[in-house]
C-alpha cells in the first residue's frame, strides 16, 4: 500500500488541516498509511493525532552528508538565491503588478522585498528557464529524503504549496513520478504569495476566482484544479450557543451584558503603527464609551511584540487582550458568531467577519504615522482585495473619527449591510455548507488511492 505523506509547512495551514478535520478525514480513509511531516516548532499538533507517525522535516537534513553532497548543497543554495523560489515569486509579482503599492527594497515580508528578485534581467523569457532549474533534476535533495522517497515511495500532500520549505518534496515527488497534491492555503495566495509548482496531479482551491488565477497567472491546466470551498468556514458553520460566549467573556473579565467590539490586530510588518491606534482607541473609549460597550483585542498570531504593542489595553476594566495563538480557532469562531462589531485593518480576518455576518469597520489609515506612510491602505491594495474593497459590505475608516462613527453605526444598525455581507462572502469564499473539508479529503483520496 502506498504511504501518504502530509507535509504541514507552516502554522496557519497546520491549524487549518487539524481544526477543520482534514487530518482526521485522511486518517479515516488511508489509515496507517498516513504520516505527518511537521516543523520542529509544530510538534504539539502531533498530540492531536497520537496514532499517526510524525517526522520532523529538519530530521531529513541532519544525517551526515558526504563532501560532494556538501558542495552540491552549497551551490544549490547559492543558485536558489539567484534564480529560485523568491526570485521567481518576485519576478511574477513585478510582471503582473501584484502588490504593486507594497513592493519595495528591504521589506520585512520576503514576498514584498524586491531585493530578492535576483540579478538577472526581468525578461519574461527567462522565467521558464529559471523555473525549469528550480523544479528540475539538478536540484539538491537531502540524502535521507532521497532514500525515503526511493524506499517507500509515497504519495505527497502539501498543505501549503507556496512555501520554499515544500520545494524539496515537490522536486523529489516529480523526480520519482509520485502522486502529489497541493493545497492553495488562502484566498489571496494565487496573486503575490509565491509561484505554484507545475504538473501536480491536483490543486485544491477555495473558489472559482482562485482556479481562474491558477490558469491565468500560473499556467495550470484547469482540469487539474478542484474547487473545494474554504475549510475554515466549516468551523464557522457550526453554531455555538451564546452561553459559551458568555462564559468566554466572563473568563476574560468582560461584562456579558454589554456589546463587545472585537478589534483584530495585523502583523507588525503590515501594521507597524498599530500601538498608536490601540492607544487612541482605548483613550476614546474610556472618555466616551466605557459604559456602552467593551473592547476585546486579538493581536495577530505572528505578533511577538504584542505586549508592547497592545500595552495601552492591558489591565483596564472593560478591556481585554487575548494572547496570540495559532491553536484557538474554536475561540475565534465563538467570538465571530456573537460579538457585535469587528474592527480590523485588512487580512483574512476581515473576510472572516463578513462570513460570520458581523458588522465590520475596515481601518484604512495609520494612526500617528509620519506623513507619507500608508501601510493600512496598501494592505488592501492587492489584486485579491479588489472585489472585497469594491463592495459595500463594511464601513471604511480613513481617519479616527470614521472609526468611531463606524463602530457606533454598526452597534446601532447591525443588519444594515447584511445582504451585501452575504453576497461578498459567497463570491469571495465560495460554497459555505460545512462540507469543504470533506471535499478536500475526497480530492486528496482520489489521487493517493
Amino acid at each position: 500500500m502506498t504511504p501518504v505523506w502530509l507535509v504541514l509547512p507552516d502554522p496557519f495551514s497546520t491549524r487549518l488541516f487539524f481544526d477543520t478535520g482534514i487530518v482526521d478525514g485522511l486518517r479515516k480513509h488511508v489509515g496507517q498509511r498516513l504520516e505527518l511531516f511537521l516543523d520542529a516548532g509544530e510538534q504539539g499538533w502531533a498530540e492531536r493525532a497520537p496514532a499517526v507517525p510524525v517526522t520532523r522535516r529538519d530530521e531529513l537534513a541532519v544525517a551526515p552528508v558526504p563532501l560532494p553532497d556538501k558542495v552540491w548543497r552549497r551551490a544549490d543554495m547559492w543558485l536558489d538565491r539567484q534564480i529560485g523560489f523568491y526570485p521567481l515569486s518576485l519576478r511574477q509579482s513585478l510582471r503582473y503588478g501584484f502588490n504593486r503599492e507594497r513592493l519595495r527594497p528591504g521589506h520585512d515580508n520576503w514576498f514584498l522585498n524586491t531585493d530578492l528578485a535576483g540579478p538577472l534581467p526581468k525578461w519574461s523569457a527567462l522565467d521558464p528557464l529559471m523555473a525549469r532549474w528550480h523544479y528540475g533534476r539538478f536540484r539538491y535533495l537531502p540524502p535521507e529524503l532521497r532514500r525515503r522517497l526511493q524506499r517507500e515511495p509515497p504519495a505527497v500532500v502539501l498543505a501549503n504549496i507556496q512555501m520554499q520549505a515544500v520545494v524539496p518534496f515537490v522536486i523529489g515527488a516529480r523526480r520519482h513520478r509520485l502522486p502529489i497534491v497541493g493545497n492553495l492555503a488562502s484566498w489571496d495566495h494565487t496573486v503575490g504569495k509565491g509561484i505554484v509548482a507545475p504538473n501536480l496531479h491536483r490543486y485544491l482551491v477555495q473558489n472559482d476566482v482562485m482556479r481562474d488565477d491558477l490558469v491565468r497567472y500560473h499556467g495550470i491546466e484547469p482540469e487539474r484544479v478542484v474547487v473545494t470551498g474554504w475549510p475554515q468556514t466549516d468551523v464557522y458553520f457550526r453554531q455555538r450557543p451564546r452561553s459559551e460566549y458568555v462564559d468566554e467573556l466572563s473568563a476574560l473579565g468582560l461584562d456579558a451584558a454589554l456589546p463587545v467590539v472585537l478589534v483584530m490586530g495585523n502583523s507588525p510588518t503590515n501594521a507597524p503603527y498599530e500601538d498608536r491606534f490601540v492607544e487612541r482607541l482605548v483613550s476614546w473609549w474610556e472618555s466616551a464609551a466605557r459604559e456602552r460597550f467593551s473592547l476585546l483585542f486579538r493581536p495577530h498570531p505572528r505578533d511577538r511584540k504584542w505586549r508592547e504593542r497592545f500595552s495601552a489595553a492591558l489591565s483596564r476594566n472593560g478591556v481585554a487582550v487575548q494572547e496570540p495563538s495559532f491553536t484557538d480557532l474554536e475561540t475565534l469562531a465563538l467570538l465571530l458568531q456573537h460579538s457585535d462589531c469587528v474592527v480590523s485593518n485588512a487580512g483574512t480576518i476581515l473576510l472572516d467577519a463578513l462570513v460570520n455576518d458581523r458588522p465590520a469597520v475596515c481601518v484604512l489609515y495609520d494612526e500617528g504615522a509620519p506623513a507619507g506612510e500608508s501601510f493600512a491602505l496598501k494592505n488592501v491594495s492587492g489584486e485579491h482585495y479588489r472585489q472585497l474593497i469594491q463592495s459595500d459590505a463594511f464601513y471604511r475608516a480613513t481617519r479616527f473619527e470614521e472609526v468611531v462613527s463606524g463602530i457606533e453605526h454598526a452597534l446601532a444598525h447591525p443588519d444594515e449591510l447584511a445582504d451585501e455581507r452575504m453576497h461578498v462572502a459567497r463570491s469571495v469564499v465560495g460554497e459555505v455548507d460545512g462540507r469543504a473539508a470533506e471535499r478536500v479529503v475526497a480530492a486528496i483520496v482520489s489521487v493517493v488511492t
